[in-house]
């Protein structure tokens, strides 16, 4: 039998079970649409409105209201009994209509993992899946069904608080993380709803709530791709942002939420406010009342009410006097119901109301916590290689109040985190120094906000008598995360005066930042020769810490930001247009500062390893590319050091020449690869063509033809091993997929 036949019956085969599936899927759809309708048909207005509205555990939240049908989803209940007495009451309601049941499950339920930024620091799709699907596994154990997260917010300004909810400054790493994200919720058994949409990272002055000011091709180009990241990886929901863009409040943007969203995407689920969100549009001066608030809302593209109760409150009598169709309404019921259907919530059974989280964390999340977060810690700077810990090192002092803060480890939004479940890093060290014969003494110089240096004596001596110190300092827990931005990033209270007096001891000196953004060193990183950023990195903290310190295991982390020189950088990112004057030294009539290094201190992409990768032989596989085609780029990665270790492999291109001016590099592709000491591999990134391009004000996209720079390397500031040439110009219509996402290839 001739080979091509066998081939073209296969082949017939495959499309045949393709077309197949695709009959399967479509019926199932259809299926599911006329359950959705005929559950729409028997519903009374009331109880329409009602599954508009989403209550928190507590006030205002009435039992009765959940028998009456007066709530379609609540928040807060992170609990099995408190889950199991809702459904109780569900199906005492006359439709039965199933709740979902939401909590800010952002790193971890019960087991703790790093925060976010953190996590991205791993560059590693495979680990935020990973550390998603065990938060979502503990966390539906109990009867969550549905994760305010991940945060796709994209953000360049270190002194906004909630940048340690997301992936840092690049909308490629993060449409690749927040991807990741979803899907690991949804295999954990999570809803994801995606927030908060759109360009909430960005608020003028760094200051949480404030307004944002993002021209729609930026929008386009830098803060939508992990939105539309996460639509596409099968997010369930969406949740309004709280600013407003260009004067426009998030929640009453038709543009974004029924322009964008819902015609361009073709996204079929649901968006929720913020909390009270649709109420603060009175705030913003675009509405008088709750009244036109929750009309504004839902005929923008709200479909669901987080604790305002203006959509229970109004929406009825809105509906009765026209201003908002029934239509509108019933599309966004329809909406809500279909994620249910989707979700399979009217066919689960009951929650068993015996269940509890203390069954967590299990020896199995404890450890994929650890491997998570060894994974993020980002070695800045290793001078005269004090770590890791030498052998023969007698005794190490661990100096500082983070040292041993397990509630603070543990960061904002930490579920049901326990602190005594968490290893400090104190106890990490410990335990690990214990097993090489180590004494550790702690002193912590401060209290936890060092506002004092009464405790630094006691602290000086235990240092002189180490051989190492080990200086914890950083951000406690309430220095980040929602409302909690800062206008000066310089370490907090006494703690710089702490360090400056811990380097002149003269004794080897390792520093240890935990904290949900980089924070400005000063004087510190020329005092202090090795430098590791843990982040807030959960439950098993500590001992990551201790297999990092110890040599057990090589950092590989990278960072997601820009780390800034000072505070009156921000914000600061790579990605950065050029300039009419780009930077030459000692030329002030450049783009510069006269007082500070217009660069960073430690560029995006960053991290050091124990080991030392070097690499060669770039190469790009077509110099002319067309439309459908891959920018083929491979690079030979050694390791020359002694050490196994892993090495981020990151692509970054360039349109230097475009009809409008385009940035100085963007990532494109990267790959964790894995090496041996004294191993060799051949890596392969492909990206598609298609990619390579930029919007227009009206979200239409254009790879214009030209050369496209490439550059590769270990960080942001990677050397350029060649161009490619675009042959022709690619036009894409707002409303039309286009190919997305690179292919990596190691050998």
């Amino acid at each position: 039998m001739r080979l091509s036949y066998v081939l073209g019956l296969g082949l017939t085969s495959l499309f045949l079970g393709i077309s197949a599936l695709s009959v399967t899927c479509a019926s199932a759809q259809e299926s599911m649409e006329r359950r959705v309708n005929d559950l729409l048909s028997q519903m009374t207005l009331e109880e329409k409105v009602g599954q508009l509205n989403l209550v928190s555990h507590g006030p205002p939240l009435r039992w009765e209201d959940i028998s009456e049908g007066k709530a379609g989803a609540v928040l807060n209940f992170n609990s099995a009994p408190d889950v199991a007495r809702a459904q109780e009451l569900v199906r005492q309601s006359r439709l039965k209509i199933p709740l979902l049941f939401g909590l800010d499950v952002l790193h971890g339920f019960r087991t703790q993992f790093p925060l976010p930024l953190g996590e991205a620091a791993a560059f590693s799709p495979r680990v935020s899946f990973l550390a998603s699907e065990w938060a979502a596994k503990e966390a539906s154990y109990v009867g969550v069904n549905w994760t305010f997260a991940p945060m796709a917010d994209l953000s360049r300004d270190s002194r906004w608080g909630r940048i340690v909810e997301g992936f840092g400054e690049d909308p490629y790493l993060g449409s690749v993380l927040t991807a990741a994200r979803v899907e690991g919720f949804r295999k954990g058994g999570l809803a994801a709803a995606a927030k908060h949409f759109a360009g909430y990272g960005a608020p003028q002055g760094g200051r949480d709530y404030d307004t944002t000011y993002i021209p729609r091709a930026e929008m386009y180009d830098t803060y939508l791709p992990p939105f539309r990241a996460a639509v596409e990886a099968g997010t369930a929901s969406l949740m309004a942002a709280f600013n407003a863009n260009n004067g426009e409040p998030s929640t009453a943007n038709a543009w974004l939420l029924t322009d964008v969203l819902r015609k361009q995407w073709g996204f079929d689920g649901f968006v929720t406010s913020d909390w009270v969100g649709i109420g603060e549009l009175i705030n913003h001066g675009v509405a008088a009342d709750g009244a036109e608030a929750a009309r504004k809302a839902i005929l923008a593209g709200v479909d669901m009410d987080m604790m305002g109760q203006l959509y229970i409150n109004h929406l009825p009598d809105e509906v009765r006097a026209g201003r908002v169709p029934e239509s509108v309404l019933d599309e966004s019921v329809r909406r809500i119901l279909r994620t249910k259907f989707r979700l399979g919530l009217f066919d689960q059974p009951a929650i068993d109301s015996s269940r509890t989280d203390a069954v967590f964390p299990s020896a199995e999340s404890r450890k994929v916590a650890r491997e998570v977060a060894r994974e993020t810690l980002v070695l800045l700077q290793n001078r005269g290689d004090v770590l890791p810990v030498k052998p023969g090192t007698r005794s190490i002092a661990v100096i500082g109040p983070l040292a041993d803060a397990p509630h603070d480890q543990m960061g904002p939004h930490a579920a049901r985190g326990h602190t005594s479940d968490g290893v400090s890093f104190l106890q990490g060290i410990r335990q690990r120094a214990q097993k090489a014969g180590i004494a550790v003494q702690h002193a912590p110089a401060c209290d936890l906000f060092c506002r004092s240096t009464e405790q630094l004596p006691a602290a000086i001596e235990a240092a002189k008598q180490a051989d190492l110190i080990v200086a914890v300092f950083g951000e406690a827990q309430e220095f980040s995360g929602e409302a909690a931005s800062r206008a000066h990033l310089e370490l907090s209270g006494k703690q710089t005066e702490i360090l400056q007096a811990l380097a002149d001891t003269g004794k080897p000196i390792a520093l240890v930042v935990m904290g949900g953004r980089p924070q400005v060193l000063g004087a510190i990183a020329d005092r202090i020769p090795s430098i590791l950023m843990a982040w807030y990195p959960g439950t098993e903290g500590g001992t990551a810490l201790a297999d990092v310190l110890f040599g057990d295991y090589n950092p590989s982390g990278k960072l997601p930001v820009s780390w800034p020189r000072a505070t009156g950088q921000l914000p600061l990112y790579y990605n950065r247009l050029p300039s009419s004057r780009p930077t030459i030294p000692n030329n002030r009539f450049t783009l510069s500062y006269i007082d500070e290094a217009i660069t960073p201190l430690y560029p995006f992409g960053w991290g050091l390893s124990y080991t030392q990768f070097a690499y060669s032989d770039a190469a790009v596989a077509s110099k002319r590319l067309d439309a459908g085609q891959m920018l083929e780029v491979s690079v030979t990665v050694a390791n020359k050091g002694a050490r196994p270790g892993q090495e981020v492999v990151q692509l970054y291109t360039r349109d230097p020449v475009a009809s409008r001016s385009r940035p100085l590099r963007e990532l494109k592709a990267f790959e964790k690869v894995s090496l041996n000491a004294g191993e060799t591999k051949h890596v392969t990134l492909k990206v598609p063509v298609e990619s390579l391009g930029f919007h227009a004000e009206d979200g239409s996209y254009a790879v214009e033809a030209g050369a496209i720079q490439v550059f590769v390397g270990g960080n942001s500031l990677a050397e350029q091993v060649g161009e490619a040439e675009i042959m022709n110009t690619i036009r894409i219509p707002p409303d039309e997929r286009r190919a997305s996402g690179a292919t990596n290839i190691v050998q």
